[in-house]
């Protein structure tokens, strides 16, 4: 079965049934979940990458139990982290965007960069259709406004 996105004057768009609802069922999730609760410092782009993320897949206390293991975070910064992501809604990064974000700090969010299949979200893991109908209804307004 597949489902199709009908955000407002977007194209469908085709999901894979293969994609998985667990968050531990990417590589690179799986990755940084270990790396936080062994308290191993994932670096700012990795806990946002990671934030970004969990929140379609796990409770917020998981989430802030598992940032306020991190050099310089409690419970209280790592709440402040979660509700300015949430509130800002961004999208989960493209495979792109994480191995440039990489680049700026010492801890290598994606496992396999050298495999091109490795990394990238929307390959492995289902977010909610809202996010989907973002990302289609963006890049409808950028065509647009390039015309």
């Amino acid at each position: 079965m597949k489902r199709t996105n009908s955000g407002r004057g977007t194209q469908p768009i085709q999901f894979d049934d293969r994609l998985s609802d667990n968050l531990l069922d990417s590589p690179m999730m799986a990755h940084l979940v270990e790396a936080l609760k062994s308290r191993v410092d994932i670096g700012d782009y990795g806990r946002l990458t990671f934030t970004i993320v969990a929140r379609h897949f796990l409770k917020d206390d998981e989430i802030v139990q598992l940032l306020a293991k991190q050099p310089g975070f409690n419970e209280e910064i790592a709440r402040a982290h979660l509700a300015q992501v949430q509130q800002r809604d961004y999208n989960p990064p493209k495979r792109e965007t994480i191995l440039e974000w990489q680049n700026h700090q010492e801890f290598q969010i994606c496992p396999d960069p050298d495999d091109p299949n490795a990394c990238n979200l929307y390959r492995e893991l289902r977010f909610p259709q809202e996010t989907y109908d973002r990302i289609g209804e963006f890049w409808m307004e950028k065509a647009e406004s390039e015309k």
